[in-house]
């Protein structure tokens, strides 16, 4: 299940019995790996003021009863960490970014990030990293994709800095590679890091497949596990899609990275998503909207593949034959 903001936390950040229910019941219909959505590292790092949070210890507990509860019912359960950069829309914060640029004609410019906030910002994933190992998350995925914080380091669309952290393709994807190593100081070894990319930027002069696997292979030693491939999001450009329209790209990155891959992008029929994974175009497929629709895809896909899933014990008698 891929991260989905559901924007109905308190201003405070905090998990409510909603969010618990609502990923545990996708852990019922079978999901084997569901991530949370886009929690923020710090107040300003949130989308808006509804998004839940894990930059204070007060966070943990309530996303904790989330892992249990996903746990209890059989799946694993991954959160992304995110800092939303000059998309952020939260009440009564700063908006920073790597370059003063705003997101759309008439946005406020966001204040360019100096080294010592570049620093901060690390420090907060670090710090992020260690609540999220607290309440018991089998994965972290760093979010560098969709036009915010990472992403806007790696885009030279929104990255027009003269020092270590923009120009050359090595430079912009330091400060990826810097969260990347504070991460994994922190973050147990036994336990995944996947990276979520935008691996096209659909502007010129912007990023590519290509542009990010070459990227990637710079810092993957620091220890990426895995890449979720997704488009989009860095400028307000609209693109084209359909089922598997972002599955060319994340072929790209496998090949290019030889890294796992997670791909997804309007994706539905069991079928079409076995082939992909059936011809190596990619390792995972990961779901969005289509299990807000129906959580109980999993067990539906498997009756369609001629495999026989269990079912919960409890709903066994409504087992399609």
């Amino acid at each position: 299940m891929a991260p989905m903001c559901m924007y109905c936390a308190p201003e405070t950040g905090m998990a409510t019995k909603w969010h618990t229910i609502h990923y545990a019941t996708r852990a019922v219909g079978g999901i084997g790996l569901i991530i949370v959505e886009a929690t923020g590292i710090s107040p300003e790092g949130r989308l808006t003021s509804k998004d839940l949070g894990i930059w204070e210890d007060g966070h943990i507990e309530g996303l904790s009863e989330i892992v249990r509860a996903v746990h209890e019912c059989g799946a694993k359960i991954g959160i992304q960490l995110n800092h939303g950069g000059r998309k952020c829309e939260a009440k009564g914060v700063v908006i920073e970014a790597p370059s003063p640029i705003p997101y759309k004609e008439g946005d406020t410019p966001p204040n360019e990030m100096s080294k010592a906030d570049i620093d901060d910002t690390v420090q907060e994933f670090m710090n992020a990293a260690v609540r999220a190992d607290k309440a018991g998350f089998d994965l972290i995925q760093i979010h560098a994709a969709h036009g915010y914080l990472i992403n806007e380091f790696l885009s030279p669309l929104t990255n027009h800095r003269t020092d270590e952290y923009g120009g050359s393709p090595e430079n912009r994807v330091r400060f990826l590679g810097d969260v990347v190593d504070a991460v994994r100081k922190v973050w147990p070894a036994e336990k995944p890091i996947e990276v979520r990319v935008t691996a096209e930027d659909y502007q010129e002069g912007g990023n590519h497949a290509e542009d990010l696997g070459n990227m990637l292979n710079l810092i993957k030693h620091k220890g990426i596990d895995s890449v979720n491939v997704s488009t989009g999001g860095l400028v307000p450009v609209v693109p084209e899609t359909y089922p598997g329209y972002q599955i060319p790209q994340a072929a790209k990155i496998k090949e290019i990275t030889g890294l796992p891959v997670a791909a997804g992008g309007m994706l539905s029929n069991a079928n079409d998503i076995n082939t992909i994974l059936v011809n190596k175009k990619a390792d995972m497929i990961y779901l969005g909207r289509e299990v807000l629709r129906n959580p109980y895809w999993a067990l539906h896909a498997a009756k369609e593949l001629n495999f026989d899933l269990d079912w919960p014990k409890q709903y066994e008698r409504a087992k399609v034959k």
